[in-house]
């Protein structure tokens, strides 16, 4: 799924991603609106994981969408 699509479905997607990455906050989601990179970020920050993980593990889920 491109990134514009996600960005139109945001609101749906933000459920899905609370349950799989609960440490993030509506706050996080709110200012991601759709950018893998930030989500990235937030997710690196939240659960101390490497960068190139964090980023695997958003475009796994992106894939999976």
């Amino acid at each position: 799924m491109n990134e514009d699509r996600i960005k139109g479905k945001w609101k749906q997607l933000a459920g899905t991603l609370k349950e799989k990455w609960g440490k993030l906050t509506d706050d996080d989601l709110k200012v991601a609106e759709g950018n893998s990179e930030y989500l990235a970020g937030k997710i690196q920050e939240r659960y101390g994981l490497a960068k190139d993980e964090a980023e695997r593990a958003v475009r796994d889920f992106e894939r999976g969408l």
